[in-house]
């Protein structure tokens, strides 16, 4: 059985994981961080990181003031319940972002508030990924791939064929969101999904885009691939790396391995 508890964070500082987690033959490692970043005055990032029930997400909130932090940890909390009582992983953001929406519609005065989201489900020897946003969720594997897909203004022009990934790093309008929970309709809302079975050596990195605006896909990649540091240490030393980089946003990153 696993044992742990959940997490969840819209604070500034590292946190640490707690220790390796066995689920029948497979070992599970997480770490977990976030921060603030170097040109911001609030965190609007959060997280939540559960070896119990198997789910771990990242979320980056927008809207403002307070409204970002309250549209992340809201969804957030969500998710958890939902998942918690039974519910799916693409039925429980689902739900999140009707909630969301609802509480926005309750106040004419609030300002408008939404949020990424980045969310993993283990069960049994199988997974689940579900995303809305640019919150990313990498997988490792021999080599490091990205398996959610970017819901932004400039990732639709490249696959159009208008921009290349090296134009799309660069462009002013790079965090131009084409898909957030809160701010589109729920008839209109595409959640990102994959699933997948667990292997040994596996490893998942959820992050919000504090990391990789900051931080490259090759430098991720190497800072996960070193087997001869914990999860926990990868994280650390991802934050680093953004802050290193410029910190121009919260940064938030959870990293889980499967030996």
């Amino acid at each position: 059985m696993i044992r742990g508890e959940g997490f969840r964070d819209n604070n500034h500082d590292i946190r640490h994981a707690p220790p390796t987690r066995r689920t029948r033959q497979v070992m599970i490692e997480f770490g977990h961080g976030t921060h603030v970043g170097l040109r911001r005055l609030r965190n609007e990032d959060t997280y939540y990181a559960d070896a119990l029930l198997g789910l771990f997400l990242v979320a980056d909130g927008m809207g403002g003031h307070q409204h970002g932090e309250v549209a992340s940890a809201m969804v957030r909390d969500t998710v958890v319940d939902l998942v918690t009582r039974g519910h799916g992983l693409v039925e429980a953001v689902q739900g999140a972002g009707e909630r969301l929406l609802a509480h926005t519609r309750e106040s004419r005065k609030m300002l408008p508030m939404g949020t990424t989201i980045a969310a993993l489900r283990v069960t049994g020897d199988g997974y689940e990924v579900a995303w809305v946003g640019d919150s990313r969720i990498y997988r490792w594997k021999a080599e490091m791939e990205q398996i959610s897909h970017d819901h932004s203004l400039v990732q639709a022009l490249v696959e159009s064929g208008q921009l290349d990934t090296t134009q799309a790093s660069k462009h002013p309008q790079r965090n131009v969101l084409t898909q957030a929970l809160g701010v589109t309709a729920a008839e209109q809302l595409h959640i990102g999904m994959a699933r997948g079975r667990l292997e040994a050596g596996m490893a998942f990195v959820l992050c919000t885009d504090g990391l990789t605006e900051s931080v490259s896909d090759g430098a991720v990649a190497r800072t996960i691939a070193r087997t001869d540091l914990a999860s926990q240490e990868c994280v650390d030393q991802l934050l680093l790396s953004a802050l290193d980089g410029g910190g121009d946003d919260n940064i938030t990153v959870i990293m889980v391995r499967y030996t």
